[in-house]
């Protein structure tokens, strides 16, 4: 009898052995399908609500409401199932904040790729050489996208604002092509332009010509708004640049017509009359020597290289040909001369 006990109890561990074996392989079967639907779902393409679908990520925004603003958005798929994707990549601290945009075909992992690299979409706004600051202003406010701060601010305070205080902000900012998150702010752009400048001066003036007629950077600055509004081919720009550094070494007068129109503001009607040129104004360089008190445009680069590194010659006159180009003269007679020809065809 004990030994039939024994039989049964031998025999009550080995089913128990059966079904716990039985158990861990379903359980390894459950879960190998998991790993694979899970595998599945990280390759298929995302349903999207429209053919593209944008988000803003803002700085600190936690992983699980990133997932949640992509379905929110229009990425058809389950948030959590999102959210765990990120958490178990591994990568969900290395979001990036910015703006995005994807479009059919999208996977899972190609979702959380496009955020870690910040492979975001950027818009562009331009700047353009010669602009003046209330030019800029108006590219900024039709920028796509960029949120205005500074629409109801004065300059000062915009230069304030850019840790400038004290400064006019004319010719104070570099033109460029300048790419941005949408959303961001325009003084954001101010910053980056104000500094690109900044930078630009401070390599040139430490550059510069030995000699020169130029007390500071910001008289550089001035000198290079101005060879910019006046220089019609690319190529005079270093001539112009010597006619005015050689007016300025001999204290004669600038004479040039973008500083009275600058001086006259709104009230220039594109036609610049002989009264304009005798009403004296700080920015009439015909009735008063010197340079004006501040730039009168956005130089770019190629106008402060000719400010700081002008060509020695003697020329101190230049007058339009009608082409964009210019003739330089070195005496009066000389530009009377070219004056007739090419002003007054004589």
């Amino acid at each position: 009898m004990v030994r039939k006990h024994r039989k049964r109890k031998a025999s009550g561990r080995l089913g128990l052995f059966k079904g716990l074996l039985a158990l861990l392989i379903l359980a390894a079967m459950l879960a190998g399908g998991a790993v694979a639907g899970a595998w599945w779902w990280l390759q298929k393409p995302l349903s999207l609500a429209s053919t593209a679908v944008e988000l803003s990520v803002e700085p600190g925004t936690p992983p699980r409401e990133v997932a949640q603003a992509w379905v929110a958005a229009g990425v058809q798929t389950d948030a959590r199932l999102l959210y765990q994707w990120f958490r178990w990549s591994g990568q969900a601290r290395q979001i990036r904040a910015g703006s995005y945009e994807v479009h059919a075909g999208i996977t899972p992992r190609e979702l959380l790729a496009k955020m870690v690299r910040g492979d975001e979409v950027l818009e562009q706004v331009r700047l353009i050489e010669g602009w003046t600051f209330r030019q800029f202003r108006a590219a900024l406010a039709k920028a796509p996208s960029l949120k205005s701060v500074t629409a109801g601010m004065s300059e000062a305070e915009i230069m304030a604002a850019l840790g400038a205080g004290g400064l006019a902000a004319e010719g104070r900012f570099f033109p460029d092509t300048y790419a941005y998150s949408r959303g961001v702010s325009d003084l954001t752009v101010l910053k980056r332009a104000h500094a690109a400048m900044q930078r630009r001066l401070d390599a040139a003036w430490a550059g510069r010509s030995e000699g020169l007629p130029l007390k500071s950077a910001d008289e550089a600055l001035i000198l290079a708004s101005i060879i910019e509004k006046e220089t019609g081919a690319p190529s005079d720009r270093p001539m112009v640049a010597s006619v005015f550094v050689n007016r300025l070494r001999i204290g004669m007068l600038l004479q040039t017509d973008p500083t009275v129109i600058y001086g006259l503001g709104e009230s220039f009607d594109g036609n610049l009359r002989k009264r304009d040129l005798q009403t004296d104004t700080p920015f009439n360089t015909y009735t008063r020597g010197g340079l004006p008190p501040t730039p009168i445009a956005m130089p770019g680069a190629a106008s402060l290289q000719a400010a700081l590194h002008p060509p020695a010659s003697r020329a101190l006159y230049f007058v339009a040909r009608g082409d964009g180009s210019s003739e330089f003269s070195e005496d009066l007679a000389a530009h009377n001369r070219a004056v007739n020809k090419f002003q007054r065809g004589r």
